[in-house]
């Protein structure tokens, strides 16, 4: 028999490390060709990583959580000598099942408690001493807050409050829990804090009357064929930006801060963040310019289902040139959303709520939804994002105007 050492692949794209998401196999299974033994996640996607022989697992490198180089060794196999001598990739670095079997025995934490030697006589005053005494408190089990652990009378009053305090039918709650962020909470993670670090945003938020669109999204759903999709508010808003963002070329756009250039882009690339059972996703609806209303709802129906359940391609999760974010009913008031990085702007619409409106003389019922958005303010000036918010609001106010050439 002979060794088989399956390294991570290069997956393209530039990728030099991937995540270990999922382990399918542990030492001594028996592997067939093309069976699962392990998922990696990539920036772009998880990707799953099978074995391109027959033969029997004697170790894996890398635990749930692990980056790992490109070239490094993720399983070792026992196979036959032909098999075995099969050309694998020039390994990078150390596997780091060796760094892991070390630590395997050491404590979670640098810090491991002492008990308190009992002889050791805790500083207090006199006085408090002479009340712990009376009290029947030790003083040994009152933390003290003063100089170098030093036990106050303030320290003493707050044991006695705990004492004289009515008993409480409710157990306190004394439970931590550590959760390792991995996978994509990781990469959701680096993603938001590395948009805030490098965007200076800029919040706008507008009052958008839905009456007339809702009243039309209705009537339409209601005489709708059968093979037709349920229309919701975003092929709408999605219709409408294709219509504004013609005039404002800087907005539908990514921005490459290391080289300092601006992408500007006539076909509209929209991402809708998705929420899945791993966390949020932008599946990207492409040339959302040339689809029509039924088309766009089929569109965002199928990208919905394929990040819920991770069959999404690649390719529709990355480049988007504008997000739109949105709660649906769960969208609050307002919201201040983060810029999908590298893109300059994002669009969240709230929930709608009927309200009194004041129309000339007249108190009246109104459909109305706030309609929030964030801007990259190192290439949109606050003048431009809010004219671009405004022609927005008029086109979702007076739904024709979408339809119009």
């Amino acid at each position: 028999m002979g060794l088989y050492q399956f390294r991570l692949p290069d997956v393209g794209e530039g990728v030099a490390e991937a995540e270990v998401t999922v382990w399918h196999v542990k030492p001594g299974d028996v592997v067939k060709e093309d069976q699962s033994l392990v998922d990696v996640m990539t920036d772009k996607a998880t990707v799953d990583m099978t074995s391109p022989v027959d033969g029997v697992v004697t170790a894996i490198h890398g635990v749930v959580g692990a980056m790992m180089p490109v070239g490094s060794v993720l399983v070792e196999l026992e196979v036959t000598p032909e098999a075995a001598t099969e050309p694998t990739p020039v390994a990078v670095s150390e596997p780091l099942a060796t760094t892991v079997a070390a630590s395997a025995s050491a404590p979670s934490s640098g810090f491991v408690p002492r008990a308190p030697s009992a002889d050791l006589m805790p500083a207090a005053a006199p006085s408090t001493r002479r009340r712990a005494k009376q009290a029947g408190i030790d003083l040994r089990d009152v933390p003290g807050s003063g100089s170098g652990g030093r036990i106050t009378s303030h320290d003493l009053d707050a044991i006695l409050a705990q004492r004289q305090a009515p008993p409480s039918s409710v157990a306190p709650r004394t439970d931590v829990h550590e959760t390792r962020i991995i996978g994509l909470r990781r990469k959701i993670a680096e993603k938001m804090q590395e948009a805030k670090r490098r965007i200076p945003h800029i919040a706008y938020v507008e009052e958008v009357d839905v009456t007339e669109l809702e009243a039309l999204r209705q009537d339409l759903n209601a005489h709708k064929a059968a093979e037709q999709p349920k229309l919701t508010l975003l092929p709408f808003l999605i219709r409408a930006l294709v219509r504004a963002l013609p005039d404002f070329p800087q907005i539908n756009a990514r921005y490459d801060d290391d080289a300092g250039i601006l992408h500007g882009y006539e076909a509209v690339h929209i991402g809708i963040a998705t929420r899945t059972p791993g966390g949020l996703i932008v599946p990207v609806i492409r040339h959302a310019e040339t689809r029509d209303l039924w088309a766009l709802a089929a569109e965002l129906q199928r990208l919905g289902q394929a990040a819920r359940d991770g069959s999404a391609k690649r390719e529709e999760l990355s480049g988007s040139t504008i997000t739109i974010t949105s709660l649906g009913s769960l969208g609050g008031i307002a919201s201040a959303p983060v810029i999908n990085h590298p893109e300059v702007a994002i669009i969240g619409p709230n929930k709608i709520v009927e309200r009194p409106v004041v129309d000339g003389s007249f108190v009246t019922v109104r459909k109305m939804m706030n309609l929030s958005s964030s801007f990259d303010h190192r290439i949109v000036d606050g003048y431009d994002a809010a004219m671009f918010v405004q022609r927005l609001k008029r086109l979702i106010e007076h739904p024709a105007l979408i339809f119009m050439d």
